[in-house]
């Protein structure tokens, strides 16, 4: 049996958010033992022209919904982006995990070669499936799931390498 680009997408975005999820926990947690407001963590960022924790998580979501679902050929589901709170952001996560234990590996197999376009205002742009993934699918989805961790672990959560990274 071979590596499938189902096995290296749809796992590794199941298990980013199975992280990201338990690293939302220990900060809602965090925010409750030090009497913190949550929306402190929640509408936190790391510079004044980076996206907040929100949108990190909702960007997150999206690289892995649209990835999946281009590489599946199927319509990706549309969330409105109206998350606040640590709650709203784990619901946006289970959402997102629900959809992606959706697709099945037989929609994905062999899709290595098939040409991906992604429409932009600046033109279009033709990749493989392989290319896709692995150049902008995967990489999109970690920077924000990182980025979410960072501006977590900048502002005091009590969370390490470890907390990121999981069990293999």
């Amino acid at each position: 049996m071979s590596f499938t680009l189902y096995d290296a997408s749809i796992p590794l975005f199941l298990r980013g958010f199975g992280q990201l999820s338990a690293i939302l926990d220990k900060a809602a947690a965090h925010a409750e033992a030090k009497k913190i407001d949550p929306a402190v963590f929640v509408n936190a960022r790391l510079a004044p022209d980076m996206y907040p924790l929100t949108r990190q998580i909702q960007a997150a979501s999206d690289a892995a919904k649209f990835a999946a679902a281009r590489l599946a050929g199927v319509e990706a589901p549309s969330f409105a982006d109206d998350e606040t709170t640590f709650d709203a952001l784990q619901q946006r996560i289970a959402k997102t995990v629900a959809f992606l234990t959706s697709i099945d590996a037989s929609a994905i197999a062999g899709q290595e070669g098939r040409e991906i376009v992604l429409k932009r205002a600046t033109g279009d742009i033709h990749l493989t499936g392989a290319t896709y993934l692995q150049g902008l699918g995967l990489p999109n989805f970690y920077f924000h799931v990182v980025t979410a961790y960072d501006i977590l672990r900048h502002n005091g959560v009590e969370i390490g390498k470890p907390d990121y990274l999981g069990k293999p």
